[in-house]
């Protein structure tokens, strides 16, 4: 008995032995590519290394190729999307536009008529300050689109047979301009801190009035003793030479502040404020000294008359403002159209009202004053208010430089003449420096 066990025994403990072997082969069968691999890495040569580089290279290339093909054949496509489904789409808007308009005025959309010449020259704005904003430089910001707009007026002035078929009436132009100001000026008011404008104000007022009154004063020296102007037509040119242009320092500002830049020190709504009143003020110089050189009246009238354009502006933008603020009520549907409606309505009101009754210098005044006291009641949804506004402002602002650029003429300059003015802008510049 105890032989026949060992011999089942035995029997039993074969198979798993033989198991045993199979595997330790098959694990040695499986080690030994591994080592081959390992050793034919450890001895591989250079010229083995750049055919695998070559190789990578050669399907990267391939993929790029694929990549541009399959590219190619969505813009081909048809219908077509991407690049070219959008450059139809864009010139079948500027073609319904003008065809619009056509059909509504007739001749007045017709090369040589009125609004044929503002669509012309908004267009041919829009492509310039794209054209320009595209353009990079090394070590320096991108250009500002504002640029690209000027020269794009500036060459349909010059250009002598598009300036013979894009014509512009100046009431119409002059109205563009007014819209335009009336618009950057709400967004300056908009934009304001109230706490910022309490801690700085002081510093706000001197500099909005030292920089305008010494580089006007300036100016005025200057072109009196040198183009031989009478003081009044001389401080007249002063004030055109020193005011600053909201136009330019708002938009900017308001991009510095949205990404959060001197916030804390109120940097943005400093120069949004000094910016805005130094217009102001050039603005009230300028038609005090107008008021001066072609007024019969007494000249303390005509100072007194700048003195009197500031307070009906403060007076009326606070009774507006403080209107605006609770008409509409928060509780009524689409509100923040509503609110984008009456401030910008009675922005352009106020803009054009003064110059009818005959107080230019209040209008912008208190377009400010409206705007940032509406902002200042509406808290949490100014922002919102912004971003309908800042819609208009891309509308005028092509425009507004480009009817500005349109106004520089070539042929109605002398040598002389812009030489003097050189050195009067260069001597007020350096002093305003020091």
């Amino acid at each position: 008995m105890r032989d026949e066990d060992k011999t089942v025994e035995h029997e039993d403990l074969e198979p798993s032995t033989g198991m045993n072997h199979t595997a330790s082969a098959n694990q040695q069968i499986q080690e030994v590519p591994v080592t081959n691999q390992i050793g034919l890495d450890e001895n591989e040569s250079p010229e083995g290394s750049s055919v695998l580089t070559s190789s990578g290279e050669r399907l990267q290339e391939t993929r790029t190729e694929l990549n541009h093909l399959q590219r190619l054949r969505q813009t081909c496509a048809c219908p077509p999307h991407g690049l070219l489904d959008k450059v139809i789409t864009n010139v079948t808007m500027v073609v319904l536009l003008w065809a619009v308009v056509w059909s509504i005025t007739g001749s007045e959309c017709l090369p040589g008529g009125n609004l044929f010449g503002i669509i012309i020259l908004f267009y041919c704005a829009v492509i310039g300050g794209k054209l320009f904003g595209l353009i990079k430089l090394p070590t320096l910001p991108p250009l500002p689109p504002l640029l690209g707009m000027l020269l794009a007026g500036f060459l349909i002035k010059n250009i002598p047979v598009i300036n013979d078929n894009v014509q512009i009436k100046h009431k119409w132009s002059s109205s563009l301009r007014s819209i335009a100001l009336s618009i950057i000026l709400v967004r300056a008011g908009l934009g304001l801190d109230s706490k910022a404008l309490k801690k700085l104000k002081g510093v706000c007022v001197r500099l909005s009035m030292g920089p305008c009154l010494v580089e006007a004063s300036t100016s005025a020296l200057l072109a009196h003793f040198l183009l031989g102007l009478p003081w009044q037509w001389a401080f007249i040119l002063g004030f055109v030479v020193g005011a600053v242009s909201p136009a330019v320092v708002v938009p900017s500002m308001l991009l510095l502040q949205e990404g959060g830049y001197g916030v804390e020190k109120g940097i943005p709504t400093l120069l949004m404020a000094a910016g805005s009143f130094d217009d102001i003020l050039a603005i009230t110089g300028f038609n005090t000294c107008l008021g001066m050189a072609f007024s019969t009246g007494s000249t303390i009238f005509n100072v007194f008359r700048g003195v009197l354009e500031v307070l009906i502006g403060v007076a009326t933008g606070s009774l507006l403002g403080f209107f605006i603020q609770y008409f509409p009520s928060s509780d009524q549907s689409k509100l923040v159209w509503k609110r984008a409606f009456l401030v910008l309505g009675l922005a352009v009101l106020a803009v054009f009202s003064s110059m009818y009754f005959g107080f230019p210098g209040s209008g912008g005044l208190c377009t400010l004053v409206m705007a940032f006291l509406a902002g200042r009641g509406w808290a949490s949804k100014k922002a919102e208010v912004q971003k309908i506004i800042a819609v208009a402002w891309d509308i005028f602002q092509p425009l507004l430089f480009g009817l500005i650029g349109a106004k520089v003429s070539i042929a109605s300059l002398r040598p002389e003449t812009v030489g003097c003015n050189r050195i009067c802008s260069f001597g007020h510049s350096k002093i305003t420096w020091r």
